[in-house]
């Protein structure tokens, strides 16, 4: 049977169910959201009145930061009821997705309902985090059985790339896969297949880790403030690390699983670790849950100065004192590291308190993470998966135990007495030493039923160019260049931040003269945190800070030529960011033949937040776009300005979709990816599509239509009037100045075609001249200080 989602009603319309509503909207599916109606309405109470509940809720998710939708208009696909009156409509619907209170009654209750109205054949699926799904479908007509699991999204939707597909025995296969493939492709998720056990594979794996580093920190005696510092992103897990994680799911959750945990798995070796701690129990009666009651592990407070100050829980006094930047050698020596393999193994070679942090927890996490195959899942990368989608962590378990090296570290567990499963022993023993391998470009993980390695499923669809190191074309200090197949060149770098610097820019222009010898296109994509959060201003600032404005011409150059030559390729060139995408990055995604950027891609042209202008093209390219913009039936200068206040407001695009608002992305040409992994092999694919299509070079612009002093005077006056309203500084008025004389071709008397390169030399001129403003040099200091990438 061939299905089709046109239409979803989400029952429930709580922090999740309104969110998981908006998801759906997101990738244009309509939405039914239904909700309970308010109690002691009168019966002739307006529809309005009805509907409190689930208007008020959904108007609450779309004003969340961050925004649960791509961009504003999606919330059109949301229509609103209430169970008593609306819930016949399920009827019209292809999903009918549960998401009401956690209670295995009302639950049931609502499923009646549902079975009253619902074709046959729709699905319906619940969202519980860990109620057995097999229960909620008891007494349910064989027809609800068959279509009905459990599909756990993980909070906040949009963003944590997790769905667990929970079958029940009554679930028909052809559901699952369909479900297993529309949540990959359809929805962006990482779809992992679960067994129906206590809290799944996610929520089993990631409580026990945050229980075992509060058991840890206790034998240890180490503070929040250290464990955080310990266990955040020099680990390669998210920056909320355990216990402001832990205030942001809601201390109340934690233990709420720990305990489900622990009273539903009586057979579970670690199940001792699953205890909640006297002080943890405290918490709970005390209401301190973490921000929903606003304190819990962390507090803000007014500080000495009367400025609210995060503040850090002294478990033995139960006080909250001012935060301690934690001191471990072993932390900062491996903090410079980029590379998190090496730094991993840094942190648990390390011999101070915080290297015994790391083999401990480490220990702990593997025996148990062994032990739980075939438990929760027959495929130990399904474990990995599943922690990377729903808790952040930038490599799985097995992979890290891979990392430190599987029989190394099973011979150091044994000897601090932790136990491994016995097909670890069993593995290692045959002559495996590893979980996963890589060969010709595909990954395998070993698989303990079969004692043998199979492919990781989804083939030619998730390319992950990493693993095609045995087809390394070419290489440099930043870059690396491979033959993906197919007559597809493939390039990647790494760096901080993915920064783009005179390593990468050599790398671009080598990739593209390869390319063009022997090959169909290049496709330009990073595998780290981010894509790239653009330029290295630390080498701008040195040039800049030095007066070497010679040299500092010719980076600016290369940067220029570098963008043109991907745009002037006698080869197509696709770009497949993800993430960050500021600055130099958007510039190289502006001059691409095409992108195929993922749904969360944050792009922007982001200069003028360090007091610059954008200088690789990037101005030159938004001038072009304007041009060809220009319309008889509308003035010529309102197509102009949008333009301008794009770049001179460093508007970032807060998804893909976003960027094509800002005029980043081209309609009919760029094309999103839902999911992440997907996006390098569908750029590939388009490299294919266009060479076979008849890819010729296009040729450099000599006819963009610039307006000289009819437009200058316009923007220098939108100028003027921010700066004496006091929305913009002496020095944000110069930049803007500068970016609005470049924009408009400079001082002409009248509009007139100019060529890119004329432009270009106009963009460099005024970038250079800035770079000796002294206001544009502190500012560059001071995002170099804090560490973060340019933003507005």
């Amino acid at each position: 049977m061939k299905r089709t989602i046109k239409k979803v009603a989400v029952l429930g319309s709580g922090v999740m169910g309104s969110r998981i509503a908006c998801h759906f909207a997101g990738i244009g599916i309509q939405v039914l959201l239904l909700d309970i109606v308010p109690k002691d309405l009168p019966a002739d109470a307006k529809p309005a009145d009805r509907n409190k509940i689930v208007n008020d809720a959904l108007a609450a998710a779309i004003k969340s930061n961050p925004s649960p939708v791509y961009h504003k208009d999606v919330v059109k696909k949301i229509s609103t009821g209430n169970f008593e009156d609306n819930m016949k409509d399920i009827a019209g619907c292809d999903w009918v997705i549960e998401v009401v209170v956690e209670r295995l009654d009302i639950k049931q209750k609502v499923f009646e309902q549902v079975e009253q109205y619902r074709k046959p054949g729709t699905l319906i699926t619940s969202n519980t985090s860990g109620i057995p799904i097999h229960m909620m479908a008891e007494g349910r007509s064989d027809d609800f059985k068959k279509h009905f699991c459990g599909t756990h999204f993980f909070n906040p939707p949009r963003y944590l790339r997790l769905l667990e597909i929970i079958p029940t025995p009554y679930t028909d296969p052809a559901i699952v896969d369909f479900l297993m493939n529309y949540g990959d492709l359809y929805l962006g998720k990482t779809t992992v297949l679960c067994k129906d056990t206590p809290a799944f594979i996610a929520n089993r794996i990631g409580v026990f880790g945050m229980m075992a580093i509060m058991n840890v920190k206790e034998k240890l005696g180490l503070t929040i403030d250290e464990i955080d510092a310990l266990t955040g992103p020099v680990l390669g897990r998210p920056k909320s690390a355990t216990f402001r994680t832990a205030d942001v799911v809601g201390i109340d959750t934690l233990v709420k699983v720990a305990k489900g945990v622990a009273d539903n798995c009586p057979n579970d070796e670690a199940r001792d670790q699953f205890t909640i701690p006297a002080w943890l129990d405290k918490m709970v009666t005390n209401n301190w849950l973490g921000d929903k009651t606003g304190q819990g592990f962390f507090a803000k407070k007014k500080g000495e100065k009367g400025e609210k100050e995060i503040y850090t829980l002294d478990l033995e006094t139960f006080e909250y004192k001012p935060r301690v930047k934690p001191k471990f050698a072993t932390l900062e020596a491996a903090k410079p590291i980029d590379d998190l393999y090496t730094r991993l193994k840094m942190l648990v070679a390390g011999q101070d308190k915080a290297g015994e942090f790391y083999r401990l927890f480490h220990y702990g996490l593997f025996s148990y993470i062994s032990h739980r195959i075939p438990e929760i899942s027959d495929e130990l990368y399904r474990v990995d998966d599943a922690m990377m989608a729903g808790f952040g962590w930038e490599i799985g378990a097995f992979e890290s135990w891979d990392v430190l090296g599987v029989a190394k570290t099973t011979e150091a567990m044994k000897a601090a007495g932790y136990k491994v499963a016995a097909w670890v022993d069993e593995m290692l023993a045959a002559g495996n030493r590893s979980f996963y391998k890589v060969e010709g470009g595909k990954k395998y993980c070993y698989d303990p039923s079969s004692k043998s390695y199979k492919e990781l499923p989804g083939g030619n669809a998730f390319i992950v160019m990493s693993n095609y190191t045995d087809k390394q074309v070419w290489k440099n200090g930043s870059c690396r260049l491979y033959d993906l197949g197919d007559d597809v060149l493939g390039l990647q770098w790494f760096t901080k931040m993915g920064s783009i610097g005179g390593d990468v820019l050599s790398g671009i222009q080598t990739a593209i003269d390869k390319a063009e010898k022997g090959y169909k296109g290049l496709v330009i994509a990073n595998e780290g945190p981010n894509f790239s959060a653009g330029a290295n201003v630390g080498m701008i600032f040195m040039l800049a800070i030095d007066q070497e404005y010679d040299e500092l011409d010719m980076a600016i150059r290369l940067f220029q030529n570098t963008m043109m030559r991907a745009r002037y390729s006698s080869v197509p060139v696709v770009v497949a960011p993800h993430a960050l995408a500021l600055g130099g990055a958007c510039e190289l995604s502006l001059h691409a033949d095409k992108c195929c950027p993922a749904a969360e891609t944050y792009t922007g042209l982001v200069e003028l937040g360090v007091g610059l202008i954008p200088g690789g093209g990037g101005t030159k390219e938004f001038v072009l776009r304007a041009s060809d913009e220009m319309h008889e039936d509308e003035p010529e200068t309102i197509t102009l300005k949008n333009r301008f206040l794009t770049i001179a407001t460093a508007k970032v695009a807060t998804s893909a979709h976003e960027g094509f608002g800002l005029g980043i992305y081209r309609k009919g040409l760029d094309e999103v990816m839902m999911n992440q992994g997907r996006r390098i092999a569908e750029a590939k694919k388009s490299v294919i599509e266009i060479f076979d299509s008849g890819y010729t070079a296009p040729v450099q612009r000599e006819d963009i239509k610039v307006l000289g002093q009819s437009a200058l005077g316009a923007l220098y006056s939108g100028v003027h009037a921010m700066k004496t309203a006091n929305y913009a500084t002496e020095h944000d008025a110069l930049v803007a100045k500068k970016l609005a004389y470049v924009m408009c071709g400079g001082d002409l008397s009248e509009p007139t075609l100019v060529s890119e390169q004329y432009l270009l030399d106009l963009e460099r001129e005024a970038f250079l001249s800035l770079c000796g403003e002294r206001k544009t040099l502190e500012r560059i200091q001071s995002v170099l200080k804090s560490g973060r990438p340019v933003r507005n």
